[in-house]
């Protein structure tokens, strides 16, 4: 049985990091490339924007002296968990939406986290895609949230899904490849892991980084896509 991993973010107080173990699963036969060409997975584009010069430097620098793909994967998102602070456990109000936002700012949401991830394994000429999982808010299950994070295609492992958001108490995500070591276990009705890896982000959560609006005012606002349909589909204005 696949076990998923829940987002912590949006739970209410501090009760969150005591409720589940991080969960060490194994890589899921379920994650699949989404129906795009396989050179979808190595482009550039305006939110994955691994040509900025700052974050191909970046690539540089984390690749310099690795040649094995995998060890290029791990450095890059030890990178972005650890050296970019999520915008909600430290309290910070920049909204970040394309990688080099998010580097230059060196803070953002999940979405935005695994932006800059992606460009970087892009960089370093490694197909990376956007996964995501719809989880709940609070322990009731009547409210949910969209989390994103990201996935390598690894030649000795195939698609590898990996949770850039950042390590807390009670959060400990890894690159143990081929076993999946995401933030916690889906537990609750309702809440699963789209099997999907996206090579674009959902338009739903573009627009919600575009927004202009201060990270800390969205935490109740964030998408809740119910299907694939509604995750690739852009929202009306």
């Amino acid at each position: 049985m696949l076990v998923h991993a829940r987002w912590c973010t949006h739970r209410k107080g501090n009760a969150m990091q005591t409720l589940d173990a991080p969960a060490a699963v194994p890589a899921a036969p379920a994650v699949t490339a989404a129906q795009s060409s396989p050179a979808d997975y190595l482009r550039a584009t305006e939110v994955i924007d691994w040509t900025h010069p700052d974050v191909l430097a970046l690539a540089r620098s984390l690749g310099q002296g690795r040649r094995d793909p995998a060890e290029i994967a791990r450095v890059c998102f030890e990178w972005v968990r650890d050296e970019v602070r999520h915008c909600i456990d430290y309290g910070l109000d920049t909204l970040t939406c394309t990688a080099s936002d998010v580097l230059r700012e060196r803070t953002g949401f999940c979405y935005a986290k695994s932006h800059l991830l992606v460009a970087l394994l892009r960089a370093s000429q490694l197909p990376a895609g956007l996964c995501y999982q719809r989880l709940t808010r609070d322990e009731s299950g009547r409210s949910f949230v969209l989390h994103g994070l990201a996935a390598v295609l690894l030649p000795d492992t195939g698609w590898y899904r990996i949770d850039p958001r950042g390590n807390k108490p009670g959060i400990d995500a890894q690159f143990t490849p081929p076993i999946e070591q995401l933030a916690y276990p889906t537990t609750v009705p309702g809440e699963y892991l789209f099997p999907g890896v996206y090579p674009n982000p959902s338009p739903a959560v573009v627009q919600v980084l575009r927004s202009g609006a201060g990270a800390q005012s969205l935490r109740g606002h964030l998408p809740d896509p119910r299907t694939e349909a509604e995750l690739l589909a852009t929202p009306e204005r």
